[in-house]
């Protein structure tokens, strides 16, 4: 079967889709080389402009999948900057989207290391540059506070789940457990907390 043709552009419908496809996943790649341009100290920081600009401003996803997307890339192997920034592009726009979101966080990272990484040490020991990397690093700290509180004023709240969140916490900032573990009993207490749910609601 031919595809359908839009008479008044003169373009087959399967070549539109794929003209919106390219076009989406510019627009992806422009997103996410903006939010990796300043997103300092990691992917926690990222976290927040990550909402702003694709549940606040675009409605590309809602606050629960963003506290979803969070939750899979912290989760899975590899910077969870770089995770997130696949996971959302996959998410919006397959697999082209995917590859345009994940090169758009990591190009300016890449940029500003080859220029920081030739003039560091010409520049390292004057301190009007040590006195902006103190700046930074506090600009840093309150953008990760930040995406703390939206994700527990999101997240939804229960005895289990705020215990879990503690515990988790206990073990890995007090106890330096490794964070795999701690992640993967959370995630096998989740899977038993909801099974436990439904089967009251059975009974």
């Amino acid at each position: 079967m031919k595809p359908f043709k839009n008479h008044e552009t003169g373009q087959n419908k399967s070549d539109e889709i794929a003209d919106g496809a390219r076009r989406n996943a510019v627009k992806l790649f422009l997103i996410f080389f903006k939010i990796g341009l300043f997103t300092f100290g990691g992917g926690y920081a990222m976290i927040p402009l990550i909402e702003r600009e694709l549940s606040q401003s675009r409605k590309l996803l809602s606050a629960d999948e963003i506290l979803d997307i969070v939750a899979i890339s912290e989760s899975t192997p590899g910077p969870i900057a770089v995770n997130m920034a696949t996971f959302v592009g996959y998410r919006c726009c397959g697999f082209f989207g995917a590859l345009a979101a994940t090169f758009g966080v990591v190009l300016p990272s890449f940029l500003v290391i080859l220029l920081v990484s030739a003039v560091l040490r010409q520049f390292e020991s004057v301190e009007s540059v040590k006195m902006a990397f103190f700046g930074v690093r506090a600009a840093v700290l309150a953008l990760i506070l930040h995406a703390v509180y939206t994700m527990l004023r999101q997240c939804p709240k229960s005895v289990f789940s705020l215990s879990v969140a503690a515990l988790s916490f206990l073990a890995v900032a007090v106890f330096s457990q490794n964070a795999l573990p701690v992640l993967l009993i959370a995630a096998v207490l989740g899977v038993l907390n909801t099974l436990l749910i439904k089967r009251r609601w059975k009974k």
